[in-house]
């Protein structure tokens, strides 16, 4: 299964960047490899400074060997090896009308220590999927908002109609800022610890997770394209860079895989590569009565049902 998901991977981050790329007209993807010293590595690709997208990053990583002290309490288990791959990708465009994106899906194997096979390999003694995607506009467009859920809706729906409810609330509860009592964006899909069980095998959890995987570009190409020739003030523009702070704030104070990288050694620029390169804290920053930034600031003070069924 690992190396199954980890080929698909490497094949979804050659499509989105492609796609991206093809977006943007100017900008292409700047490519790193990197080693891991315990184990295992990535491969980070950045757009920077294009002419749609002022900075993202389209990562994907395969990491192995002694789960960390930290993690072990985490999960609660003794010592184990694990191996976690995975393609996760924050898009942050420069027209303060055009959304910024984000992106995982992931695999985790946990191996029993003491036990080795024949094969000359370990003995899996836990695994699961996980991941999602969510939308982070700055000037609500319901019109994108129902375009992208419904999207991820059709995604879950090929697999168990009860995904997408089920999904789309547990994304809200997620990217929440507990501190700022709001949320992060209009939200999306978030999975996680998705195990066999008598009805979904590993096979069908792994098709289910490509299916979200392959539905990305539908999601959110479109809504770029009407997006990303629009005019926009600088006023406009700061708004944008005060709310990107509040997206910094959730991916440094409650992001579970900000958290899973740095306490697995993992490597800081390709971590940290969600950050905004231009953002702002305004002191006790409230917006202008019945304006549009006051409009989105409501929307994201309770979740919203965007399909009507």
């Amino acid at each position: 299964m690992k190396d199954q998901f980890y080929l698909y991977i490497q094949n979804l981050q050659d499509q989105i960047c492609a796609a991206l790329e093809a977006v943007d007209g100017v900008a292409t993807f700047r490519e790193d490899l990197w080693q891991r010293p315990e184990g295992g590595g990535g491969r980070t690709r950045v757009i920077e400074n294009g002419q749609v997208f002022e900075k993202g990053g389209v990562n994907i990583s395969a990491v192995h060997g002694k789960l960390p002290d930290t993690m072990q309490k985490m999960f609660g288990v003794g010592e184990a090896d694990f191996f976690a791959c995975g393609l996760s990708l924050v898009i942050h465009p420069k027209n303060p009308m055009v959304p910024t994106v984000h992106a995982n899906w992931r695999y985790f194997e946990m191996y029993d220590t003491s036990t080795e096979l024949s094969t000359g390999s370990r003995k899996v003694i836990n695994s699961w999927f996980g991941g999602g995607q969510d939308l982070t506009p700055y000037y609500l467009f319901e019109e994108d908002a129902k375009h992208f859920h419904q999207t991820c809706k059709t995604a879950c729906d090929k697999h168990n109609p009860e995904f997408y409810p089920k999904y789309k609330k547990q994304c809200d509860a997620y990217f929440w800022n507990a501190h700022r009592n709001e949320a992060r964006g209009i939200g999306g899909l978030f999975f996680d610890y998705c195990k066999a069980t008598d009805t979904m095998s590993m096979q069908d959890w792994y098709n289910f997770v490509t299916e979200v995987g392959n539905s990305f570009c539908e999601a959110y190409v479109p809504i770029v394209e009407r997006r990303k020739a629009l005019p926009y003030t600088e006023a406009q523009r700061n708004w944008q860079e005060i709310r990107r702070g509040r997206y910094v704030e959730f991916n440094l104070v409650h992001d579970k895989g900000t958290l899973f990288g740095l306490k697995t050694n993992g490597r800081i620029e390709s971590i940290l590569m969600s950050l905004p390169p231009h953002v702002q804290w305004v002191y006790d920053h409230h917006p202008v009565v019945g304006s549009e930034e006051e409009k989105l600031i409501k929307v994201l003070q309770q979740p919203i049902n965007w399909i009507v069924a």
